[in-house]
């Protein structure tokens, strides 16, 4: 059985099985990955839902207390939730009814694969995964065991940019859309060079690496620092193209690039340990819609104002369109220009107000996504951020990637999951594995 076989199998048995939907109070919840997102997530769940928190999981000890005390403050029973430093031990006591997954992108896949088997419901987040393989068999195992999973590309619940599709894209009031322009200024990308140490001692840095190469600890890697190595995840654009190239798709329905481009490297910060890239580009071929990519993490941004370092710009013939996480403006050819804000909900949620570290203007885009999940879930349907959805968007993202290592435009053939007539990039859709951890396919789930 090939591959798009198997996806098209497995996808029609889960349809034909059903499920009774989770009570709404009570509904038992864990977080495997209990880092700055993972909480994020986790805390603005409680906010919508009166879920228990039962169990936590994380390799660093002490961050997994610093959260399983947080959670004790935050949820209504006032319990410790249980602690592991085991994913799968924790998955074993099939005392959950979903869980979190906000691991560094390496651990995405084998988690979230063994989260289906365990019978939960999941919230992964982005980027799905390291590689287009482990995509293709979270997939399959999501549709296999019949399981809801929203994945965290929470533009598509963030209530103004919803506004701007559904009133301003979707009514065709930027005419005929041909370009849009997606992109990230930040200077984000770890610049320092320090030394390699021990782990400290409150970090299993053996299982942090798990499946991914062996690399000397490094104070850079953690906590946070891991996306400075393509080691862990897929460099700015695995983690800010992902975003909004998944909202562009969203709003304009838009499925597959027919084919992907992308150059850039390390042109300016050779001094860094970090080995991704300082800049590049990639155009995302849509057939009469061209979807082109820019990062730079050095220079000034085009536009001075700093919240339009990170967003997108729809050319419509009828007018342009710009989006990013704090506001949207429309220009209109001819008629009155319209601006909207980020509406923050710091009077609703209290607790927003004093969160560390808490990003305080994508709470509310966080909380309607758990909405929308926890309405897919009772009604065992797709969620707007469903995981094929995430494995397109992700995928799209690391060919990206891979076109700019071989430098050379690739063609993506979505039935095969495959680039088309290049062996060479077909071989680099899936990462070895280290050894000790077996690398998933859609065959295998």
């Amino acid at each position: 059985m090939d591959r798009r076989q198997f996806l098209q199998t497995t996808a029609a048995g889960a349809l034909s099985r059903t499920l009774p939907a989770a009570t709404r109070s009570g509904r038992r919840v864990g977080l495997i990955g209990c880092g700055w997102y993972g909480k994020s997530d986790l805390f603005r769940l409680v906010q919508v839902e009166p879920v228990e928190i039962v169990s936590l999981c994380d390799v660093d000890r002490d961050m997994l207390a610093r959260a399983a005390d947080m959670a004790a403050t935050r949820q209504a029973s006032h319990k410790r939730p249980k602690t592991y430093s085991d994913y799968r031990e924790m998955l074993r006591q099939k005392d959950l009814d979903m869980v979190l997954i906000a691991t560094p992108d390496h651990w995405h896949a084998l988690t979230m694969i063994e989260a289906c088997r365990s019978g939960v419901d999941i919230y992964c987040q982005k980027p799905i995964s390291i590689d287009i393989v482990e995509g293709q068999a979270m997939l399959a195992a999501a549709r296999k065991y019949n399981r809801v999973v929203q994945i965290g590309t929470q533009r598509r619940s963030t209530p103004h940019l919803i506004e701007a599709r559904d009133t301003i894209v979707q009514p065709g009031k930027l005419g005929k859309i041909a370009l849009v322009e997606i992109y990230c200024y930040y200077h984000m990308r770890a610049t320092a060079n320090p030394p390699d140490t021990a782990p400290p001692p409150n970090l299993d840095y053996e299982r942090w690496t798990g499946p991914a190469p062996m690399r000397p600890y490094n104070s850079l890697v953690h906590p946070r620092g891991w996306r400075a190595f393509m080691e862990y995840g897929n460099g700015i654009v695995g983690d800010m193209c992902v975003h909004m190239l998944d909202m562009t798709r969203w709003m304009m329905n838009l499925g597959w690039p027919r084919e992907v481009y992308s150059s850039g490297g390390i042109l300016v910060d050779k001094a860094s340990k970090a080995n991704i890239s300082d800049t590049q580009s990639a155009t995302f071929d849509f057939g009469d819609v061209k979807v082109v990519w820019q990062h730079r993490t050095w220079g000034d941004a085009p536009d001075p104002d700093p919240k339009n370092a990170w967003g997108a710009t729809f050319y419509g013939d009828k007018g342009t369109l710009k989006a990013n996480v704090w506001n949207y403006d429309f220009k209109p050819a001819s008629g009155t220009p319209v601006h909207k804000d980020v509406t923050m909900e710091l009077e609703q949620y209290p607790e927003d107000k004093t969160e560390k570290e808490l990003e305080k203007h994508v709470a509310p885009a966080i909380r309607g996504h758990m909405k929308d999940l926890l309405r897919a879930i009772d009604n065992r349907s797709r969620p707007v951020a469903d995981i094929e959805q995430g494995y397109i968007s992700t995928a799209s993202c690391i060919l990206a990637n891979l076109s700019m290592k071989l430098g050379r435009s690739l063609q993506w053939d979505p039935a095969r999951g495959q680039v088309v007539n290049d062996a060479e990039a077909n071989r680099l859709l899936r990462r070895p594995y280290r050894q000790g951890y077996e690398h998933p396919t859609p065959e295998s789930v």
